[in-house]
């Protein structure tokens, strides 16, 4: 990286530090550590992954992996971030996936980085993290399950979910249990305000989720489509984008090439305003003896300089880092306006 790049770089991120902050009264962002007002100012990763274990929700046990370890391992990772004035780190590993609370607490606790965590659960690969009891119980019992968490805390801690995570296989119709999951998240937006964030990929999968969403007086408004960069039709951005819901293009740890496209697309066609970046990276994973982490840092060391080359601003790049992370993570109820075009 030349010496001009770097300055442009770190000139940036002084003009984020220092610029206007503005706060929505009673609007509400929710870390390991409590909720706060959100501020526009602030510098987030959407969608990334301390650790992760593929084992199974049948299988999965927190005695697998060290809290030492894991932050011993990670932590190199997370300085380079602190060096960015990176604030915000949501950490999208759902429950029996490995999820851990605690750990998250000591991260942030260690690092100064506002973890966020969330509740929900991931229906996709055929249901392998799914819990036997979710398997039987009915969307509006399961909806309960994830709305104490949200009141009470997590595991019986302190710490509460700062959104709703679930994943679905794409099929038509959804699976029965993958229906179930979208009406429990649905459900819960109601009662907690919680975003949800939920594993999709391709665009057919998302119209049935906010069908979903629609029927249960959902605003698409509080629906991430994850891993949106995985559509091939970029018309189907510009539908999403009507509907009001986040477009999630969370693979930049992977790879570049493809989210300049899409991203310059959605700038081009006036819809920047819809779009959320992050790396989908890390992780440490428990079943490996020997880790191979990917960084936290290609946003800034190679998606930045390559925008900038096709005429981005600093303000757009904002935007997407800053400005939409921001109101995506609300903690607000929003209900689906049956005037609106959807």
């Amino acid at each position: 990286m030349n010496n001009n790049l770097i300055i442009n770089i770190l000139s940036f991120f002084l003009i984020i530090s220092i610029g206007c902050s503005t706060s929505e009264k009673q609007a509400l962002i929710q870390d390991v550590n409590g909720a706060h007002q959100s501020v526009s100012d602030q510098i987030w990763l959407t969608h990334e992954h301390i650790l992760v274990d593929f084992i199974g929700a049948d299988s999965i046990q927190p005695d697998r992996w060290n809290h030492d370890t894991v932050i011993n391992e990670i932590l190199q990772y997370l300085d380079e971030l602190k060096e960015l004035n990176v604030n915000y780190f949501v950490d999208a590993t759902p429950n029996y996936l490995g999820r851990d609370v605690l750990l998250l607490k000591k991260i942030t606790d260690k690092t100064g980085i506002r973890v966020i965590t969330n509740t929900g659960l991931y229906g996709a690969f055929n249901d392998k993290y799914i819990p036997e009891y979710a398997r039987e119980m009915k969307a509006e019992d399961l909806a309960e399950v994830w709305i104490d968490e949200y009141r009470n805390g997590i595991n019986e801690t302190k710490v509460k979910p700062g959104f709703i995570k679930i994943a679905i296989d794409i099929s038509d119709p959804l699976s029965e249990m993958h229906q179930k999951l979208v009406k429990a998240a649905a459900l819960t937006h109601l009662k907690t305000g919680l975003t949800i964030a939920s594993h999709t990929g391709e665009a057919k999968g998302l119209w049935p989720q906010l069908s979903i969403l629609k029927e249960l007086g959902v605003s698409p408004e509080s629906f991430i489509w994850v891993h949106a960069q995985a559509e091939n039709n970029n018309e189907n951005y510009l539908e999403a984008a009507k509907t009001g819901c986040w477009i999630s293009m969370d693979g930049l740890g992977w790879e570049i090439e493809k989210h300049v496209e899409k991203i310059l697309f959605a700038k081009n066609n006036g819809i920047l305003d819809r779009i959320l970046i992050s790396h989908d990276a890390g992780w440490y994973d428990p079943q490996k003896e020997d880790q191979n982490i990917k960084p936290f840092t290609n946003i800034f060391k190679k998606l930045y300089p390559e925008l900038k080359s096709h005429g981005f601003t600093d303000d757009e790049f904002k935007l997407l880092i800053s400005d939409n992370p921001s109101k995506a993570f609300l903690i607000k109820v929003r209900k689906y306006n049956k005037s609106a075009i959807f």
